[in-house]
């Protein structure tokens, strides 16, 4: 190593920060966000750091240019002027005085470097490229900040709780060290990541009383799994997926998101398509409570958002009935996705105050809504399976009054690479797609927004003349 990565206590410390400009105002405030009291020295500040000696009482400016007499009796020293030969001069005196000193944009004069850092307070993970490349040492954090949750500071704090009676709880340093990796793997971590902190509590004491035998109950993890574009995912639903040990999904959960799901994780398709269904709903829900109480990490993952025609709350009524924990994770709803990918705003001040979801499906080649409400001006209409019944909803929406020339716009596997957009109006949708229908998944949005779609279109499409669909421009490899 190049550098000795360590993380210094300066909690009510002096130290010494020259400089008055937005370098000095970043170094301070990690200073400040460390607990430091701060000595500024500069002859004039920024706007925004003289704001912040304002608000702080534990700045202390010295409104002149730097002295010698400034090194004394500080813990640690940051020099950030705009010229080279004073920030030397601060780092040779510092050195000599024994005191670390950070100069910035000036490496060779530093004995210490200031890292980017993921705070999750009091857990804090610092990336460092020894001075070579900041602009990468940014990046590996940026990458880094979707593996680490906010929930881990709160994690932390948990662990600090319960350390000492774990200890004594635990003879060896070997049980201790097992009990801990079931605690931070498990349902504990979970409610604590999602903010259920009493819960967490209540299930870290039953696992403190089962000691050796911990508790073999399992967990559900609704996610919704969005339209079909992984980058839509959570970072929440990443992290579970990667931690299950059995995903139950269905059709419409696109196969790159089920490639991203744990290698070892077992897979139970229960897909349902129109009148073929590999497993009903209620089997499905009892299939979930079971796996749990045999102790599995359950995914069930979902196209879309699971409360959005996704059946979701009629599975978790059955796990709350059963007494299985369970927690649920919202995704991007098809409506949202494919409306965005297709450019349509689903609401507009000029076109949309509202918008409805509805479900198109047929039942006895019926649709039961009430069309009379769907026909009121000013509203964008998205119609949730309704593609083998888009003839019904054609007749009966021009029925009720609203316009022949009313637009219409079907996304096909929206926000994929397949993606397909059909635009016409209520008096021609049904032409259009006559030579070449589209398949499920496909969502039907109406109302005027879709006259939006061809200026707003920001998913790169070409047209296909002869069919008067789109299809998007893939980039090369």
């Amino acid at each position: 190593m190049d550098l000795l990565p360590i993380f210094l206590d300066i909690k009510h410390e002096p130290c010494l920060v020259v400089g008055g400009g937005p370098i000095a105002l970043r170094k301070l405030d990690n200073l400040r966000r460390a607990g430091a009291r701060v000595r500024l020295v500069s002859p004039a500040l920024v706007p925004e750091l003289a704001r912040r000696v304002d608000e702080d009482m534990d700045i202390n400016w010295v409104q002149r240019r730097f002295e010698d007499e400034d090194l004394l009796d500080v813990r640690l020293a940051v020099a950030a002027t705009d010229d080279r030969q004073v920030n030397r001069h601060i780092a040779a005196l510092a050195k000599a005085a024994k005191v670390p000193v950070n100069v910035a944009d000036q490496p060779e004069d530093c004995n210490f470097i200031m890292p980017s850092v993921i705070d999750r307070s009091p857990v804090v993970v610092a990336v460092s490229t020894g001075t070579a490349s900041p602009v990468l040492a940014r990046m590996i954090r940026a990458r880094l900040e979707s593996l680490v949750p906010a929930g881990y500071g709160r994690l932390a704090e948990l662990c600090a709780r319960y350390r000492d009676r774990v200890k004594a709880r635990f003879e060896h340093q070997r049980d201790r060290r097992r009990f801990w990796d079931h605690v931070l793997q498990g349902g504990v971590a979970e409610r604590v990541f999602s903010g259920q902190m009493q819960e967490a509590d209540a299930a870290m004491e039953r696992e403190l009383a089962a000691g050796d035998n911990p508790s073999a109950l399992g967990e559900v993890y609704l996610v919704g799994a969005g339209p079909g574009d992984p980058d839509l995912l959570t970072f929440r639903a990443l992290r579970l997926m990667q931690q299950a040990d059995v995903v139950v999904y269905d059709r419409l959960v696109a196969k790159p998101i089920i490639d991203m799901v744990r290698r070892d994780a077992e897979h139970i398709y229960v897909g349902k398509e129109r009148n073929k269904h590999t497993m009903r709903q209620e089997e499905i829900n009892k299939l979930m409570a079971r796996l749990a109480k045999q102790g599995h990490r359950v995914l069930r993952l979902k196209g879309g958002d699971p409360f959005i025609f996704g059946r979701g709350g009629e599975e978790i009524d059955t796990l709350a009935a059963e007494g299985v924990p369970f927690q649920v994770v919202p995704g991007i709803t098809a409506a949202n996705g494919c409306a965005c990918y297709a450019g349509i705003p689903l609401t507009h001040r000029d076109f949309a105050q509202s918008v409805t979801f509805v479900t198109g499906h047929l039942k006895d080649n019926t649709i039961n809504l009430n069309w009379a409400q769907l026909a009121q001006p000013n509203q964008t209409i998205v119609f949730y399976m309704g593609l083998v019944g888009l003839p019904v909803i054609v007749d009966q929406l021009i029925a009720h009054g609203v316009s022949p020339d009313m637009p219409v716009a079907l996304v096909q596997q929206g926000t994929t690479h397949m993606q397909k957009v059909y635009a016409g109006t209520l008096a021609t949708i049904l032409s259009r797609i006559e030579e070449d229908p589209p398949e499920p998944p496909t969502l039907i949005i109406v109302g005027e927004v879709v006259t939006l779609r061809e200026k707003l279109d920001w998913f790169t499409t070409i047209p296909d003349r002869e069919q008067g669909a789109t299809t998007p421009v893939l980039p090369e490899d």
